[in-house]
């Protein structure tokens, strides 16, 4: 009888995701290209070149090339333009670059690159190396790449004289598929624990410092249908057609979201991308094309914020939900997965999503951050 309580316990803090879910895994460090640190490889700068800073560059991309084939990194890009990095599944291998992004698209199991982003006549504020994972257990290898890439990076601050604290390491992982995959006849499952990073890590003797910060949330796609459109009074002739579509998807999140004691989270309908953060204050500001939402996880739930562009019918609205201390039952973040999924199964039958026919993706998040 005990046994038989003790694994529905368990079980509950499990989530059972389909068979088809997709791994990445990939980590950025990034260092502030300093006065004293240019000074001291400017040997390769000239103020008469049409692209003074392409030695520079080329220097430090080079050395980071080598260091990376010493240990068998085989997909490593080195970022030059003050962009932010964001990765992506794809069964084609392609970068795609916006004033503000560059979008790795790439298959973990098949495509390796090794490539430098930059502008030789321009001086960049920051400088990103970004490791993308490859093979095909990503989460099982997670703590061994974490490992190779600080080993790297701490040889490339050895390099150039580079004082480790200077050095930002962001870890991110995460987990994609379709809410509606067992509809669509993906019938086998994986159980998760969704564990927090350095727990896993230290489970495999990888430690990360006590001084870090962590990010767990999931953001979750609803594409906008013909069907969905119909369901509200579209005024087209009105300045702000689309607000009866938006309020009535707000309502039926918070609806949803509350029920299940979701108390933090964000619907962006404004065309932005969401980048979630840790912040010790709550922000939502928009950057350019990015909408920065900043949550300090260790803090009581902020509610549900949304935003959206009235005048404009976005292609899908971004879901996010960011876990709270109570959403990590110690057991990891199964169960705050499970809270989801049953909040989206619930707005999707109010909003009479098909599932045999539509999707509806969640991407569960895991971050983690410190500087050396």
């Amino acid at each position: 009888m005990n046994m038989s309580i003790i694994r529905k316990r368990s079980a509950a803090h499990k989530a059972y995701l389909p068979g088809n879910v997709r791994d990445n895994q990939y980590i950025l460090a990034e260092f502030t290209l300093t006065d004293e640190l240019f000074q001291q490889l400017s040997g390769k700068y000239s103020d008469l070149k049409p692209q003074p800073y392409y030695d520079f560059y080329q220097q430090l991309s080079a050395l980071f090339f080598e260091l990376t084939d010493e240990v068998e990194l085989k997909n490593c890009q080195f970022i030059a333009n003050d962009k932010l990095a964001r990765v992506r599944y794809s069964q084609e291998m392609h970068q795609w670059q916006t004033n503000q992004q560059i979008l790795f698209y790439y298959n973990p199991e098949s495509h390796h690159l090794k490539k430098s982003f930059f502008d030789g006549s321009k001086r960049a504020k920051k400088i990103c190396l970004l490791f993308l994972a490859t093979g095909n257990e990503i989460r099982v290898n997670a703590a061994n790449f974490h490992s190779k890439v600080s080993q790297v990076v701490e040889t490339f601050c050895e390099k150039i004289k580079l004082d480790k604290s200077d050095m930002r390491l962001r870890d991110h992982q995460h987990l994609t598929y379709d809410l509606f995959a067992k509809n669509k006849g993906c019938t086998i499952t994986q159980a998760h624990k969704l564990r927090e990073i350095d727990k896993r890590y230290a489970s495999q003797k990888v430690t990360v410092p006590t001084h870090h910060s962590a990010m767990n949330y999931a953001v979750v796609t609803l594409n906008i249908s013909n069907e969905l459109l119909q369901q509200v009074e579209i005024d087209s002739h009105s300045k702000d057609p689309y607000n009866p579509l938006y309020m009535y998807l707000t309502d039926v999140f918070t609806m949803a979201a509350k029920r299940y004691n979701l108390n933090n989270g964000a619907l962006i309908a404004n065309g932005l991308v969401p980048i979630v953060r840790y912040s010790i204050h709550e922000i939502v500001s928009r950057v350019g094309e990015l909408q920065m939402l900043g949550y300090n996880p260790e803090q009581s739930p902020c509610g549900i914020v949304s935003k959206w562009s009235a005048g404009e019918l976005t292609d899908n609205v971004q879901l996010v939900f960011v876990a709270t201390p109570e959403n990590n039952s110690g057991h990891g973040f199964g169960r705050f997965l499970n809270q989801i999924e049953q909040a989206m199964q619930l707005m999707a039958a109010e909003l009479e999503i098909e599932p045999t026919k539509e999707e509806m993706m969640i991407r569960f998040h895991q971050h983690l951050a410190y500087n050396f």
